[in-house]
């Protein structure tokens, strides 16, 4: 088997925090929080990053990642521009918003020759969910049906107290395949753990605790690359056209597809660490607190790196 390669979606970090200077460190020694995932990435045995950025915030990502980043694993770069398209396509005029994340993986093709992980960069997803599935890409390769995986997050520990969120609650068959990501909003914090909106109005329906939720933490081969190629156009010209300004080529709706027609099974891992993210800026001082304790009780060292 070939060695898993991490790959990070980081295209969207210059719009989201204004600049890449203005990313908050959370850790107790400056550390951002990529910085952890890559930590825990490495430990799990992950050897090679590929960082997904867009040319305008290059300078900026290796000054305040890249650069350090290299001196502890194989650093690679993939760019995301909207004018990366099949031929006989083009961007439509006055679009600026990227075209989403299979559109990210699609621009990491050329750095990517094995199994690999995907994650978002500002997301805290804990050690265990690496070693997770770099013992589930050892486990399966080869065969026929193409096997990728998702780490699925227990929904109480993935919501906030300051106010709600947007999450991937998934459903599996009596296998652990996943059979369907139902996008739900307005997923709020209960002392039971987690409420979703009912069908009528200010109703709510209470989420069982260990309901797993998507935190867009995947694990593919190489098999995926070339489907998400092959579906690319159909979205650019059925998609795009409802929606030019905003609409994206996502990889839930393509892991979907390779599902329903039978392409694909994707094995549901669940990892019990809590998930930590700065979705509203009052979330911050628990992010940096929790880290703080990690250090403390001799999780990571101080400093990380």
């Amino acid at each position: 088997m070939k060695k898993p390669v991490l790959v990070v979606l980081a295209a969207g970090m210059g719009s989201r925090y204004g600049g890449l200077k203005q990313i908050d460190p959370v850790g107790p020694n400056g550390e951002v929080i990529i910085d952890y995932s890559l930590y825990d990435a490495k430990k799990a045995g992950f050897e090679k990053v590929v960082f997904i950025i867009k040319h305008e915030i290059e300078k900026d990502f290796k000054e305040v990642i890249g650069n350090r980043m290299e001196k502890n694993m194989q650093v690679a770069y993939a760019y995301q521009q909207l004018d990366k398209l099949p031929a006989g396509f083009s961007v439509p005029e006055g679009r600026e918003k990227p075209f989403g994340t299979s559109h990210a993986l699609l621009c990491a093709k050329g750095e990517i020759d094995g199994p690999f992980a995907v994650i978002n960069a500002d997301d805290y997803y804990g050690p265990a969910a690496y070693r997770t599935l770099y013992d589930f890409f050892a486990q399966n390769h080869g065969g026929g049906k193409n096997h990728y995986a998702m780490v699925g997050y227990h929904v109480e520990n993935t919501v906030t107290e300051h106010g709600s969120v947007t999450r991937g609650v998934c459903k599996a068959d009596h296998g652990g395949f996943l059979t369907e990501i139902v996008e739900t909003s307005g997923i709020e914090k209960t002392p039971e753990g987690a409420r979703a909106p009912g069908e009528g109005e200010h109703t709510w329906v209470q989420l069982a605790k260990g309901t797993l939720v998507s935190m867009n933490f995947w694990g593919f081969d190489e098999s995926f690359l070339r489907a998400l190629e092959e579906g690319f156009p159909a979205f650019l010209r059925e998609e795009l056209p409802k929606n030019p300004m905003k609409a994206e080529y996502l990889l839930p709706a393509s892991v979907d597809r390779e599902i329903r027609k039978g392409a694909a099974d994707v094995k549901v891992l669940s990892s019990s660490d809590r998930w930590w993210g700065v979705t509203y800026k009052e979330d911050k001082p628990g992010v940096m607190a929790a880290l703080a304790e990690k250090h403390a009780q001799g999780q990571y060292p101080t400093p990380l790196w």
